[in-house]
């Protein structure tokens, strides 16, 4: 034992490590989101409150499902549909003020909408005034028009409809210049055009039709991956050999060794995961992800990784108190059996904490932003996995130790590398307070010279040319530093082009948007040809082309990502403007329709108001989806001729869904 704890003061007198993870972060382009339908999200209940004989206050509680926000009732120009009161007919009463909410609602900024937003989760209360003019003859027909997003989807704007005083539902809705239909067609529209395809979707294997959520799974993936890197930190990689030597000489009892240090390794996983619940029961995933989202946090986390990068390139060290891990080496001494191990687990996470503390934090926050409940104690999982594994697996089979690389200057040099892939990180989250406040002083070009800079500085140091206070003289250039500062010139290369407007679909996800360059000569977007569902079918009939719709949204970040990184391809753009008709149509698209249409969904009537709502509404009975980016291949008639696709950002397995639509359509023109 003192031979371990003797390597914990040597360990605490290091240097600490930077963050690793910002490589998984490099990575972190989520793959599918599975175009699903959504239901019952948010849940309205209705009452009336009577102040006096002539006031009254109407009273909508909306309970929002977990994962999910409702954006609050006062939305800036441009931006997504606000929380807003519906009035089809006032009888007998006049409204008295605005809809307001029973709390202030969470804000953040929108980096799709380059604005600030605000939102409610869990329950809100709206209460609106009425001043009654005719208490007889009071009659309120109206709905509750709003829309709710998640980390993922966002779901087109949707009315809650209501009836209130004298008038009965089916007599409100005669009066308001609405009759239900028998059919499920809006009126005016081809029924052949509007039939259900869901069957068929079904025939064809869609994986939209089954709902599916690998998150969970990948942020598992990360943690291992951030475990991983973990393990090549100073603190933790020379406590391996270290610790497993220990176990084994403690017994001579071999497979009693092995059975402690199996016990070592488990304990390291049940510490992490503890944390991981426990990050999850003080604060929920909703309350980390408002922080994660939240831009003085973000500048707080991005002095945060320049610290502790200024630190790793060697201007001064962090160390934690003694007196903690000093104590937990007393407990491990003191206790023997379970609890000792449990104890020098203890120790392993408290001396290689300032090495493993930005990984496990950069982790947690991750995890929280996806939108999963479990999604901390998950990562935990991970990552504790991956660090304890070479504990058990080099106790199992000792022999392996000798092949371990031994200490030395190379962990500085990893430490070095890693600090400038955290300051290039940094500034990522920098990017994200600089437009919550309209700075101005990190736009795409600035932000990707810093970049620029940083990678082509980290190459120099790779191959031999810098030189930092710890690192160990070399008179040689190593084959690995050689192909490793390839890699990051030739990515600091890669991303010059971007200074005049390239996409850089390979780090579109950390760079800011591109509208806040100031100048671009690239102009590769595709536009639809129609944006009008019945228009673009009868120009497909009469031309004998296929139809490929898009539903999108103005508020859809997905989808924006899906046309800067998969539309943006040549081949993907010249399909779709040479061999489809391109119809795109938005859902939550705010005109008003030339007059409100009714019609029966599931057995309810619903009434569609805007030109978004009968887009929506198409997707929903059509299709039997209500979640954006939805891509599906159409014949003239209005039936599949390609599974349904979502957000996708595989360019090749793109172009194979849009080239089996072709195959399909032209197999069925040839009979």
């Amino acid at each position: 034992m003192n031979e371990q704890l003797n390597l914990g003061t040597r360990l605490r007198s290091m240097s600490v490590r930077p963050l690793l993870m910002s490589l998984m972060l490099l990575a972190l382009s989520l793959g599918t989101a599975s175009a699903q339908m959504f239901t019952d999200v948010v849940k309205w209940t209705q009452s009336v409150e009577e102040v006096s004989p002539t006031e009254r206050i109407l009273v909508f509680k909306a309970s929002i499902e977990e994962g999910w926000h409702l954006y609050g009732t006062k939305m800036p120009e441009n931006g997504p549909q606000a929380t807003m009161l519906v009035i089809d007919k006032l009888i007998g009463a006049e409204l008295s003020g605005e809809l307001t909410a029973s709390r202030a609602p969470i804000e953040h900024y929108d980096k799709q909408f380059e604005m600030t937003l605000n939102y409610y989760e869990g329950e809100v209360e709206l209460r609106q005034r009425l001043t009654i003019t005719d208490a007889a003859a009071f009659s309120l027909v109206g709905g509750i028009r709003y829309m709710v997003c998640n980390d993922e989807n966002c779901l087109p704007p949707t009315t809650w409809d209501f009836t209130l005083g004298a008038a009965s539902a089916s007599e409100a809705q005669a009066e308001a210049g609405a009759t239900p239909s028998a059919l499920s067609t809006p009126s005016g529209s081809s029924a052949d055009l509007w039939t259900p395809v869901i069957e068929e979707l079904k025939h064809f294997g869609d994986a939209n039709q089954a709902q599916a959520n690998s998150s969970l799974i990948m942020i598992f993936v990360y943690g291992f991956l951030g475990g991983l890197v973990a393990l090549l930190t100073p603190c933790v990689w020379p406590m391996i050999p270290m610790t497993v030597s220990f176990f084994l000489k403690r017994t001579k009892d071999r497979s009693k060794g092995v059975r402690d240090a199996v016990t070592y390794g488990l304990s390291i996983i049940g510490i992490y995961l503890v944390l991981g619940l426990a990050i999850t029961a003080i604060f929920g995933a909703s309350a980390l992800n408002s922080l994660a989202t939240h831009a003085v946090f973000n500048i707080l986390f991005f002095l945060l990784l320049v610290f502790f990068a200024i630190s790793f390139f060697g201007a001064f060290e962090i160390v934690l108190p003694a007196k903690w891990t000093n104590k937990m080496d007393q407990k491990a001494d003191s206790t023997t059996g379970f609890l000792s191990i449990l104890f020098m687990a203890f120790t392993l996470a408290l001396v290689s904490f300032s090495c493993t503390g930005p990984i496990i934090g950069t982790l947690l926050v991750e995890a929280s932003t996806k939108g999963e409940m479990l999604g901390p104690a998950i990562g935990m999982l991970g990552f504790s996995i991956a660090l304890a594994l070479p504990f058990a697996l080099f106790a199992i089979f000792p022999s392996m130790l000798q092949s371990l690389p031994q200490s030395g200057g190379w962990l500085n040099s990893v430490k070095v590398v890693l600090a400038f892939l955290e300051l290039a990180l940094s500034l990522k989250f920098l990017s994200v307070a600089d437009q919550a406040y309209s700075w101005g002083i990190l736009d795409r070009e600035v932000f990707l010279s810093l970049w620029i800079v940083i990678f082509a500085l980290l190459g120099l140091y790779l191959l031999g040319k810098l030189r930092f206070p710890h690192d160990s003289p070399t008179e040689k250039t190593s084959i690995t530093g050689l192909f490793l500062g390839i890699i990051s010139m030739a990515f600091a290369v890669y991303m010059i082009p971007g200074l005049w407007g390239a996409p850089l679909k390979a780090i579109s996800a950390f760079s800011p948007l591109p509208s806040t360059q100031d100048f671009s000569l690239y102009d590769g977007a595709v536009h639809a040809k129609f944006d009008d569902y019945e228009s673009g079918m009868e120009y497909a009939r009469k031309n004998n082309k296929p139809v490929l719709i898009d539903f999108s949204g103005y508020g859809c970040v997905n989808c924006r990502e899906m046309e800067t990184s998969v539309w943006s391809n040549p081949e993907v753009k010249d399909i779709l403007e040479q061999d489809y008709v391109l119809i795109t149509l938005m859902v939550d698209d705010k005109r008003d329709l030339p007059e409100v249409l009714t019609v029966q969904e599931n057995g309810s009537t619903v009434k569609l108001r805007t030109i978004g709502d009968k887009w929506s509404y198409l997707q929903r009975v059509k299709f039997g989806s209500n979640a954006q980016p939805y891509y599906i291949g159409l014949d003239t008639k209005g039936k599949p001729i390609t599974p349904s696709r979502g957000h996708d950002k595989d360019v090749s397995r793109y172009i194979d869904f849009l080239r089996s639509g072709l195959k399909t359509f032209g197999a069925q023109q040839s009979k």
